[in-house]
């Protein structure tokens, strides 16, 4: 057979009745030949994911090094050896690599979504070929060979059952959902189900939670579904994040401002100065290095890594240092239910008899808690309905609930969690489950199946041998005819079974999943067959006797509700993408907060499918949830919100999550549940799968930005001070000696501000940081605010008091204003006392900057320790300039006397309070305007 015909006879394979598939598919029971396989080894390749090469270690390195910022810096090296100061170039250089060197280190290991998708897949696998059972390398497998499976096996391929026996399968890498899945060999008829939904297939990346099954391989490598996850993974382009398309604009605005300011002090130098070519040449380089803030690059990583620390306490760890910021701008979080919104723990929360309702207490599958009306604790052994009820739950299960142990620190759970949380009910009653099942041995189970909608066992309990029958409550109640009511068996009126199904449809409202649970007293049925693996649930599952109802949920997260409350007060809305089903994600959407409206629109995979991308952007402005939804679906909801212009974060834990992982602004994997797959796929991991974390992850990343600007305002004030008496010995053509040197300008720029500048990087976040809405694309760091601010206020009044200090020490010295110190002594000092006047308004100006509207009294003036030893840097460095002699002759500083130092120490008092009476004002403003 050709490749096409073999591809075309496996489309809806699923339909075809299993003693027919075989036939269908053109093969033998004995399974494929030698012959047969290395010809569909040639057609259809190995069973290998195929590898994306990547981008060379080394081009990643330098990626690094080649910023718009980092070129920039690299320039002013440039500049600066040309203006005769190496070491000015050589220190420029430094910041860079130091910086570059860091990144590189920070993200090395991001990237390896591809190994930990190869990792997920088994190296071996069970076949039929040649007539024989043979044991076979996984990447060997083709199409049409015959695969066996069995508990604890991984699945490596796309294959059609064609026999199963008790056979269930855990998809939760795929679809998201913790529950085993019950697999049949039948044909699938039903209309409509995404490639999980068809209960005839099994899938790669899978693995086998019980029983047995044979199946005849589909698709194998790229053309599994698991394949076609990794290739959207594999084959998406990585984008600049906000942050480093900021950093962008930034660089190009500075270049351009510093290019600017260059010029225009060359052109005044040669033709209004009239000073030599070469010196006004080397000048104006000066001012541009002097402009371009070589502190940057490392204040932002800095407050990026600063913000990595903070966020690994709140439990997420960050893999790339940008998405730090992403999450701040983020105006769209698209969260997965089970585990991140909930507690990924099944639990019973009401019990239900024809006597009474009944609540249960405590959370997850610790068995802590109590039956419970009306508050007051029930004796559950005192109950005759609600004993057997619970005894019932506790034996047709074949879950088990595991206490903590070394390798984790709370209880877990092997088996379905829907039967686990049963047998927790039973401990939280006061009952020992070894106790139970050893005075009611099981006999028989008769599997839970989809037709059914149940499940049975058969124990011999005191004497007599029962059948104990759990499912939905509807098919229950129809194979019952008797009922137990205070402790009395009797005949069922049709106003109780309307009133089951009532109690049942109450729940579900709520978003509870519902099992009914009855029993049989097999020794009252004439003719039963001596054997026991003759009863099948045709003769069993009949003329049952209803116990009650048990209503469970995943519960919500008790912290999730403020998170959610906190992030609509941010702005930030959150859709839910489910693999759940759509009712329990409402009502747990409604529970939470997420929607607020009586009827959210709730889209199923079905109809997201046949929905147009201008339909869906429609759907995305309402209060919407995605339930029931494939990983390209997840994925494509992504790409509609960022073609609305959102900035997206999605959470995901299994392998179906991946690409909407990797596609989205910012990718968050739970660390506790997720897969290797989903973790590598992300920039962020929570360590403890809860949403509450995110929120605070977000308000992390709004810091950092913020903390970026008010370290450029902070930056670029002095430019302002430095520049002013440059301009003053320009445009007076000499008549004002040069207030402050280039030197000195640049021992500001990378001595003096540095340290400071770096401690605004670490600073806390600012109270009401989350009330405010996230930040607009068009709101660039260096915004029209920023620049009037640093340049047209701080800026302006450092200047005025910079340059009355260089005239208070000449006329101290007898000098006028039509006659100042031009050289000598008094000149080194006058510029000295500009430079040092510049530092100390720049110490009031940091504490300034600390903060945008809030006092910085109420923030705690001591609280950030590393502004303040900042402070004490930059006044220390300052006198090392000034009295050291070496440095003298660098810097062409020297020694001020008492009465200049306590000028100095005054200067940042009044600099200081003039900004804390400005933030008043606004406060009072904002405050007016709420009112």
């Amino acid at each position: 057979m050709e490749k096409e015909e073999i591809i075309s006879d496996s489309k809806d394979i699923y339909r075809v009745a299993n003693t027919d598939v075989l036939s269908h598919l053109n093969l033998e029971e004995t399974g494929l030949s030698n012959q047969e396989i290395d010809k569909r080894i040639s057609m259809f390749g190995k069973n290998k994911l195929k590898e994306v090469k990547g981008k060379p270690l080394i081009l990643v390195f330098l990626a690094n090094f080649t910023s718009m910022m980092a070129l920039l810096l690299w320039a002013s090296g440039i500049i600066a050896i040309i203006a005769e100061m190496p070491q000015l170039g050589i220190a420029v250089w430094c910041v860079n690599i130091i910086n570059g060197l860091f990144s590189f280190w920070q993200e090395f290991q991001a990237g390896k979504a591809t190994d930990a998708l190869k990792n997920m897949l088994p190296s071996y696998a069970r076949v039929v070929r040649n007539g024989e059972e043979q044991q076979i390398l996984a990447e060997d497998l083709v199409p049409g060979d015959i695969v066996l499976v069995a508990e604890g096996d991984k699945i490596s391929v796309d294959a059609r059952l064609i026999e199963a026996s008790d056979l269930q399968v855990d998809q939760s890498t795929l679809t998201g959902e913790s529950n085993p899945v019950r697999k049949v060999s039948d044909a699938v008829l039903k209309e409509g189900l995404s490639p999980f939904e068809i209960s005839n297939m099994i899938h790669a990346g899978t693995s086998v939670s019980s029983g047995t099954g044979k199946a005849v391989v589909i698709a194998t490598a790229m053309e599994t579904e698991f394949g076609k996850i990794a290739d959207l993974t594999q084959n998406m382009e990585e984008e600049l994040s906000p942050l480093q398309k900021e950093l962008n604009v930034l660089t190009k605005q500075i270049s351009l401002i510093a290019l600017g300011i260059g010029v225009v002090f060359f052109v005044v130098s040669v033709f209004f100065v009239k000073d030599g070519f070469a010196k006004s040449f080397i000048f104006a380089l000066g001012m541009i290095v002097a402009f371009i803030p070589e502190g940057l690059l490392p204040t932002v990583t800095l407050s990026l890594a600063m913000a990595v620390q903070r966020m690994s306490k709140e439990h997420a760890l960050v893999k790339k240092l940008s998405a730090v910021e992403t999450l701040g701008c983020t105006t769209v979080i698209c969260s997965d239910k089970t585990g991140t919104l909930t507690q990924n723990e099944m639990t019973v929360s009401n019990l239900w008899t024809v006597d009474g309702e009944y609540d249960v207490t405590g959370l997850g599958y610790a068995p802590e808690g109590n039956v419970e009306v009306n508050g007051a604790s029930v004796n559950v052994k005192g109950n005759k309905d609600l004993d057997t009820l619970i005894r019932l739950s506790a034996l047709c299960n074949n879950a088990k609930i595991l206490p903590p142990s070394e390798e984790s620190d709370r209880y877990t759970v092997l088996g379905d969690p829907t039967e686990a949380c049963l047998s927790v009910v039973a401990q939280k009653s006061g009952y020992s489950l070894e106790e139970i099942f050893k005075n009611e041995p099981r006999l028989r189970e008769l599997p839970f199946d989809s037709s059914r909608k149940r499940m049975t066992t058969v124990h011999q309990s005191f004497g007599e041998r029962l059948a104990y029958v759990k499912g939905a409550p509807k098919e229950v109640m129809e194979l019952s005819n008797k009922i137990l009511v205070g402790g009395m068996v009797r005949d069922i009126t049709e106003s109780e079974r309307q009133e089951i199904m009532e109690a049942n449809d109450s729940y579900a409202r709520k978003g509870l999943r519902v099992l009914a649970f009855a029993y049989r007293n097999l020794n009252e049925v004439d003719n039963l067959p001596k054997a026991m693996s003759a009863y099948t649930p045709e003769l069993i599952e009949e003329d049952l006797v209803f116990v009650g109802l048990m209503a469970m949920s995943d519960p919500a997260r008790p912290e999730v509700k403020d998170a959610v409350e906190l992030c609509h007060k941010a702005s930030i809305r959150i859709i839910m993408i489910t693999g759940d089903y759509g009712l329990t994600a409402e009502s747990i959407a409604k529970q939470i907060g997420i929607v607020h409206g009586e009827n959210p629109r709730v889209i199923t995979g079905k109809e997201l499918y046949e929905l147009s991308d201008e339909q869906l952007q429609e759907a995305l402005e309402e209060e919407v949830i995605f339930a029931r939804v494939a990983p390209e679906q997840k994925y494509r909801v992504v790409s509609c919100l960022q073609t609305m212009d959102h900035i997206v974060a999605v959470t995901g834990d299994g392998v179906n999550d991946a690409p909407a992982l990797k596609k989205a602004d910012i990718g968050v994997a739970m660390g506790i549940t997720g897969t290797d797959v989903a973790k590598e796929a992300a920039d962020v991991i929570l360590t403890d799968d809860n949403f509450a974390s995110i929120v605070k992850a977000v308000e992390e990343g709004r810091t950092v930005y913020s903390n970026i600007r008010k370290f450029l305002t902070y930056i670029l004030n002095s430019n302002m001070s430095e520049a002013v008496p440059s301009a003053a010995f320009l445009f007076s053509r000499g008549g004002i000696p040069l207030p402050l040197t280039v030197m000195q300008i640049l021992a500001i720029d990378l001595g003096t501000d540095m340290l400071p500048a770096l401690g605004l990087g670490t600073e806390l976040p600012e109270a009401g940081i989350m009330n405010v809405p996230p930040r607009s694309r068009d709101d660039s760091l260096l915004n029209k605010k920023t620049i009037i601010k640093a340049f047209l206020w701080y800026g302006l009044i450092a200047s005025i008091i910079a340059m009355a200090c260089y005239f208070y020490i000449n006329f101290k010295n007898g000098y006028s204003f039509s006659n100042l110190a031009a050289d000598g002594l008094v000149y080194r000092q006058a510029t000295t006392m500009t430079l040092a006047a510049i530092v100390f308004c720049q110490i009031g100006a940091v504490l300034n900057c600390r903060t945008e509207k809030q006092s910085v009294f109420k923030m705690g003036i001591f609280s950030n320790k590393k502004v303040l030893i900042g402070i004490v840097f930059e006044i220390f460095l300052m006198a090392f300039m000034m009295y050291v002699p070496f440095m003298q002759s660098i810097f062409d500083t020297a020694p001020l006397g008492v009465t200049e130092w306590i000028i100095l120490a005054i200067i940042p008092i009044p600099v200081f309070l003039i900004e804390e009476y400005r933030k008043k004002i606004v406060r009072n403003k904002v405050q007016k305007e709420e009112q």
